[in-house]
Formats: C-alpha cells, structure tokens, sequence
C-alpha cells in the first residue's frame, strides 16, 4: 500500500515519514496505531491523531455528523485517557472510533468488562505490582526491552485470568534470557554495528577498563617517565622492567601483552613508553571489538531463538495495557454494558436508566443526579424511585421537544445522551445503569450558539439537515436552535426540523423554550419538561433535573428575580430587580424568598 492512500498523508507528509522512519516502517506505525512513532518523525501530534483515527477507524469517524459531536467525542476520548496505564495506551484510546458493526462493539465491550472485573478483583498489592511494572515500561518509552520486563513483571505478580491470560502461557524461561539480551544489546545504529552494554560481560568489561587505564597513562606519559627517573631509574634495563611494572600494577594489562607491545629499537625514553602505549591501545582495541562482536553474536542468537516469545509478549503487553486503562476508565465511573436494539431494522431507540454526565463526574461534582430518558422502541417500564416515586415511564415516541427551567440541564442531558450513545458506538461501557442503544450512521449534535447572524443559522442548517436526509439511522440533540436567529422564524424552522426527524424515521431531542409556539407536533413526538422547585436557603436554585414526560416544562424567572432581590447590596439596584419582580409577579417573588428563609430556620432548628 501506498502512503499517500491513507487518510491525510500527501506528498509533504509522506516524504517527512520516508525520511525519518523508512516507507516500510511508516505503514507499520499507521497501521498500529503508533502516534508516538509519527510524532517523533515530525508530525503534529494532533495530526497523527487524525490521520491515525481514519487509517484504524475507517468510516466510523463518519458518524460524527457536526463539530459539536466531534467535539464531545474528543472529550470523552480525553477522559478515558486519563486513566491510561501507559503513554501509549493513552495514545491507543484517543485513535479510538466508532465501530462499524454490532459484532465489533460487542467483542470489545466483552473484553473491556473482562478487564474492569479482573482488575476490580486484584488485591491492592498487586494492583501496585502491575502499575509499578507499567510505570516502568513507560520510563523505558515502551521498547521491546522495557516490553519484555514488564512482561515478566506481571508473570511474577501472578496475573492471569481476564485480560492478563495473554501472558499466562508465555515462556518465561525464554523471556528471561530475552531479557538478558535486550539488556545487553544498545542496539543498532544507522550503519554502525551492535553494542554491548557494561555489566553484560566480565571480560569484555575487564578489556575496556584496561584500555581505559592505558589511555590515561598515555595522556599523562611524560609525568610517568619523570616519576621512573625520579625513582632513579637511568639505565634502559631498568626503565624497561620499572615501566613494566607501572602497567602491570595500574593498567591490568597480561604481562604477555605488555611485552609484546613494547618497541625494540625505540630511541629514547619518550619514544619506548609512547611507543608500548600506542601499541597497547590498538592491542586492546582490537581485542575489545573480537570480544564484543563474540559477545554480541552469542546475544543476539538468543534473541533469535526467543524472537516468537519476545514479539508475544510486546503484543500481549501493549494490549493489556488499553484492556487495562479502558477498565479502570469503566471503573471510575460505574459503567456498565449498554444493550443493543434493533439490529436489524427493527423500530429504534435510546434509553438510559439512571444515567450521569461524565464532565461533571470528572469535576467531583457531588451534585450530578442520574437521569432516566428514552426514546423510541425502548424498554423503560419505570423511573427509579430516588427520582419521583409517581413519575410515569416515557412513552415510545421517537422524538421529544425538552423544555423546562433555565440552568435545568437540559443541555446536560443533551451531553449525557450523547457520551452514552458514542461510548456504546465505540464498544465501551457506558455511565448508567441500564442503557439501551440503537448504533446510528450519523450523530448530530449541536450545542446552543448564540449568534443572531444569517451566516450561523446558514452553517448549521448545512450541518444539521443532510444527515437527517441521507440514508441510514441519524440521532438528533439539538440545544435552542432558536439562539441562532428570530423566535418566530426560529419556532417555524424547528417544528420544521421535528417534522423532518419525524418523516426520516430518525430519532430526536430538541432543547427549546418555544414549546407552545411548535403546536401541533407530529404524533410521533412528544413534549418533556424540566422544572424547578424553588431557592434553597443559600439561594441556590433547585431543580429536579428528571424530566417529567408529556408535560411543558417551564422557565423560572420569577426564582432568578428573587434571588437578584435578595442579594441586590445596592439600594437603587434592588429597587431596580422589585420592578421586574412586580412584572413577573410580585407575590410570587415574595413567597418564594418566604419559603427560602422559611427552609433555612426549618433546617437550622434540626441541627
């Protein structure tokens, strides 16, 4: 295969890739997934990652049909990274896409949940084993050597069921002396021949050590004839023996060696110890490269007959490090396996039992409150009673207009719907309960962009409406599209997008607060609402942020004007917020701050 047939790379970047990796050595690193390898070889980072995600992707990427999509899939991405046990792992998760068949988000789901219970089920210790083995391998940047230690590592750690079972069957025997040979071997380089490291061979280390000692002793020749004559050394005989002596007891040269070295018709005394150190420095040379090419063949005969062990355990390795890293992801955050629905051109649908946002579980967010919702085919019988013990299941409706309380989370349910519909896309476990997922062709997700501006309403039309009219299933969330131009052009064209989504048998969530102007709607969607339930004692607003189904949700001025009341520290200022108070209603604003203070003298009398 060509360079240039893969995704992004033209004739710039493929003479970048050629030059610095080789042609062979590129389409090994795309195909893998390598974005490290790219990196190194020059290019951005964020462009191997694309390039990586259309070679090892495919169409999947296809699926992410607006850059709101792109934008919370690179976020979740970026979540999950967090958890990598490795660099390369993390750079494994961001290259994920959306898989393409049902079979292939299964297997993986199936391997990631083997994972997230094999890790669940290790003892603290050997958690810390495995990671100390991972941190490890990262420090060596992941080579074949770092690969085959930390191999070792887990066989000595005692892992093998779930994800580590890869490693279970290695050779450990083979692996050890693999091991011993990396350790050994610096390595090739470009056109030189292989090095033997220190400590990888006694006499080979002797050698190099008493070159080293004759090289001083040649650097510092003259002191050493003056320190002879000052021994009063003056005839040759004596010079001769004293000079032997001086190498034999500093340098550990044989004494064969040194008198084999040692110059017959030297002239002088300059000449006859200038000339035994340069011939014992070429000696010894000569000896060194004899002993390391030895050394080095013998190593690299190991690493042969262990080569089928070694590239088992760099694959192996490399693997349970993202098993691992995708388990501790689904751990954090108790997910669990979605279902899939409607394989087969059946009626579709999205459902989540009790499901979280994933940005605000990452912050810590104690206040994130699960939610259920559903669309479509979906099996939801009942909302969990933590949320309204009286609240009705949802109908099947494949589309629903959300309405309700400003900083409602609506939006965040927009998100949460979302995350849940691309990590089950991606193979993943999902933050919920219980979710039920039918894969799309095309996600469309659009956050609210208040701009009243007729380039913006022109770009997301472009951007929302041709997945809905192209073949294949498309999920809508759409954020208060009436941001982007007039209320009533706005309220037009969005009950004509719900007509849409309805006549293209897709499914929908449209954020709005223009529900009464969007009557009557298709049969086939239905309106939910959002409601808020006063101020707490802090001020604070509440919300339950279960949607109540069938049912207009409202906004909440009248809680936003009452809290601006009571905080209002200006007089003219809170004045000012009494007026709008007496338009939205002033007994309404005035109970509301009643009940407000009411609840904190309740709750201070029960401490």
């Amino acid at each position: 295969m060509r360079l240039e047939e893969y995704w992004g790379v033209g004739p710039k970047t493929r003479e970048t890739l050629v030059d610095e990796l080789g042609r062979e050595a590129a389409i090994r690193a795309i195909e893998n997934g390598n974005v490290r390898a790219l990196a190194d070889a020059g290019l951005a980072r964020g462009r191997a990652t694309r390039i990586l995600r259309r070679a090892t992707g495919g169409d999947g990427i296809d699926t992410l049909a607006t850059s709101d999509a792109r934008s919370a899939y690179k976020d979740l991405l970026e979540l999950a990274s967090d958890h990598a046990v490795t660099q390369r792992a993390a750079d494994r998760i961001r290259v994920l896409t959306p898989l393409s068949t049902r079979e292939a988000m299964e297997e993986r789901l199936d391997d990631v949940l083997a994972a997230r219970d094999a890790w669940a089920g290790l003892s603290a210790d050997d958690r810390e084993a495995v990671l100390a083995a991972y941190e490890r391998y990262d420090e060596r940047e992941g080579s074949e050597r770092a690969a085959v230690n930390a191999a070792l590592a887990l066989l000595e750690a005692g892992v093998d069921s779930g994800p580590f079972a890869a490693i279970a069957d290695l050779e450990r025997e083979r692996l050890e002396a693999a091991a011993e040979a990396l350790a050994a071997l610096d390595g090739y380089e470009s056109g030189s021949r292989v090095r033997v490291r220190e400590g990888a061979d006694e006499e080979l280390d002797r050698l190099r050590g008493t070159l080293g000692a004759v090289e001083d002793m040649d650097a510092n020749a003259l002191e050493v004839i003056e320190d002879l004559r000052d021994d009063g050394v003056r005839d040759v005989t004596a010079f001769r023996q004293a000079f032997e002596d001086r190498l034999l007891s500093e340098t550990d040269v044989t004494i064969d060696r040194v008198r084999a070295a040692m110059p017959e018709n030297a002239t002088d005394a300059t000449d006859f110890v200038g000339g035994t150190l340069r011939a014992l420095r070429s000696d010894l040379t000569e000896a060194i490269d004899e002993r390391e090419e030895t050394v080095a063949e013998a190593f690299q005969e190991t690493l042969a007959d262990a080569r089928t062990a070694v590239d088992r355990a760099v694959e192996a390795v490399d693997d349970i490090a993202l098993q691992l890293s995708l388990a501790r992801f689904a751990l954090e955050y108790d997910c669990t396996r979605p279902e899939f629905v409607a394989p087969d051109g059946g009626e579709a649908a999205v459902s989540v039992v009790d499901a979280r946002n994933l940005t605000l579980a990452a912050r810590d967010d104690e206040s994130v409150q699960p939610v259920t919702y559903a669309l479509g085919d979906h099996g939801v019988t009942s909302v969990p009673d933590d949320a309204d013990s009286d609240l009705e299941a949802p109908d099947r409706e494949q589309v629903a207009v959300l309405t309700g309380a400003n900083s409602g989370g609506k939006t965040t349910l927009l998100e949460t719907l979302c995350q849940v519909v691309l990590l089950a896309s991606m193979g993943l476990p999902v933050p919920a309960e219980r979710a039920e997922v039918t894969p799309v062709d095309s996600l469309v997700f659009h956050r609210r962009h208040a701009s009243f501006n007729a380039g913006v309403l022109e770009s997301t039309l472009r951007s929302i409406v041709p997945p809905l009219t192209s073949d294949g299933r498309t999920l809508m969330l759409v954020d208060e599209f009436e941001a982007i131009t007039e209320p009533g052009s706005a309220a037009d064209l969005l009950h004509g997008l719900v007509t849409l989504t309805v006549d293209r048998d897709a499914m929908g969530v449209f954020v709005t607060h223009l529900a009464d102007d969007l009557e009557p709607l298709p049969p086939e969607a239905r309106v939910d609402g959002i409601f808020a339930e006063g101020l707490d004692p802090d001020l604070e607003l509440r919300v339950d942020y279960q949607p109540r189904f069938d049912t207009v949700g409202r906004s909440t001025p009248e809680f936003i004007v009452s809290r601006l009341v009571a905080n209002a520290s200006d007089r003219r200022e809170r004045a000012g917020f009494e007026t709008l108070g007496e338009a939205v209603g002033n007994d309404v604003v005035q109970r509301t701050l009643a009940d407000a203070r009411w609840s904190g003298e309740g709750n201070a009398g029960t401490d």
